[in-house]
């Protein structure tokens, strides 16, 4: 993005980056930055050619055809369920990611991917049974947005980093992705409309509270009232225990009346006693949050079990009882494995296109900023059954 000799990867780039490498590499500014930004971002058009007004520039449209560089990955699979479309896209490697469309009562929020693969190795999510493959480019994070608005024709005001991926474990590009999505000369969503999840990676969580941004939305995904629950069904807090992620919590910028939000996805036999609720309420207590609550939403050949209706309200009347400020999420997508924690396609892992990141003895390693967790294979059905009853027991 910086090297003013190559391509201008124009998807990468926010309105005033345009500008400043216009200016160095053609002595051009704003006026053809704008246009460029209105084709693409308003007109949704990737090709210089279909604009009359481009090609008028004659001796600077053939030098932008050659360097200016929009790569648009196809989508090669749709499923709709209920006015929520999962859409597949295939990057150029061959790889896949999904990306989810969930309309509101007032407007549409995009759940997009940040990595192909994730390496926290959640027990409950069907990301994890990928492994790591590689990290999004810029670009192919902001095309997921573009894919949305333009090719399924849907007005997008919300974005949340809640598809496959831990986002904060691909740091820079999501951040360079943020700054292009609320840029008001392009897709214009505003940053307080804009979610970060992240499975507890604490060297992030500082990172971006060191950006300074409160408008942003943190959601740090808890999952556990404490660290031994926690552990077992998420490797990544035999690392960053829960004390010390409440800590960096306490720290992070909000808005005024903001809040963090504590994602819970609650798991029958595992996370949902009455124990759990009120050492979940005690955890909460000196933070600024609010908490969601999410059914478990099954994944391919799952180790867990989906609560009942009877079991969430049962367990978020616990929490009310503690006066927690908490909310039932609703669970949509799951006929299409779109629900949270679904994401992910399972052939990948026998896929030859990329070979994922080889995890070091142990699980967890590769020096600070690398962090690599353990991924678990798909167990028989035995082993299935004595981790089912150690989770129970809480002996594993």
């Amino acid at each position: 993005m910086k090297n003013h000799t190559g391509k201008i990867k124009l998807l990468e780039l926010t309105f005033s980056e345009l500008v400043s490498e216009l200016k160095k590499r053609y002595g051009k500014g704003a006026h053809h930055a704008a246009i460029l930004f209105r084709e693409i971002y308003s007109n949704g058009n990737i090709d210089l050619g279909k604009s009359p007004e481009i090609v008028r520039w004659k001796k600077l449209y053939v030098q932008l055809c050659h360097d200016l560089k929009v790569n648009l990955n196809p989508v090669v699979d749709t499923i709709k369920e209920n006015g929520l479309t999962k859409f597949v896209t295939r990057l150029k490697d061959s790889l896949e990611i999904e990306s989810v469309i969930v309309p509101m009562a007032t407007h549409n929020t995009l759940c997009v991917s940040s990595q192909v693969g994730c390496k926290m190795g959640c027990k409950f999510c069907e990301t994890a049974r990928l492994g790591f493959f590689r990290n999004l480019s810029v670009e192919e994070i902001i095309g997921q947005v573009f894919t949305a608005k333009f090719i399924f024709d849907v007005d997008i005001r919300n974005v949340v980093f809640m598809g496959m991926g831990e986002p904060l474990d691909n740091f820079d590009n999501v951040m360079q992705a943020i700054l292009v999505m609320e840029d008001q000369r392009g897709f214009d969503i505003s940053k307080r409309y804009i979610s970060v999840s992240t499975a507890g990676l604490l060297d992030g969580i500082k990172k971006l509270a060191a950006l300074n941004w409160p408008q942003i939305n943190l959601a740090l995904s808890l999952n556990a009232p404490n660290d031994q629950v926690r552990s077992q069904i998420m490797p990544i807090n035999k690392v960053y225990s829960m004390d010390r992620l409440r800590e960096v919590l306490m720290d992070f910028p909000l808005k005024k009346n903001g809040a963090v939000y504590i994602e819970y996805v609650l798991i029958k036999h595992v996370n949902d006693r009455q124990e759990h609720a009120y050492q979940l309420a005690d955890y909460l207590k000196p933070l600024r949050a609010k908490l969601n609550l999410i059914p478990y939403n099954r994944r391919t050949d799952s180790l867990f079990e989906a609560p009942s209706e009877q079991d969430v309200s049962r367990f978020l009347s616990w929490l009310v009882e503690k006066k927690v400020f908490v909310r039932k999420r609703s669970t949509k997508g799951l006929g299409i494995r779109a629900g949270c924690g679904q994401l992910g396609n399972y052939a990948l892992l026998n896929s030859s296109a990329c070979p994922k990141t080889p995890l070091p003895p142990g699980g967890v390693g590769g020096g600070k900023g690398n962090l690599l967790i353990s991924f678990t294979p798909t167990p028989t059905l035995p082993q299935r059954e004595r981790e089912k009853q150690s989770f129970r027991t809480g002996t594993k």
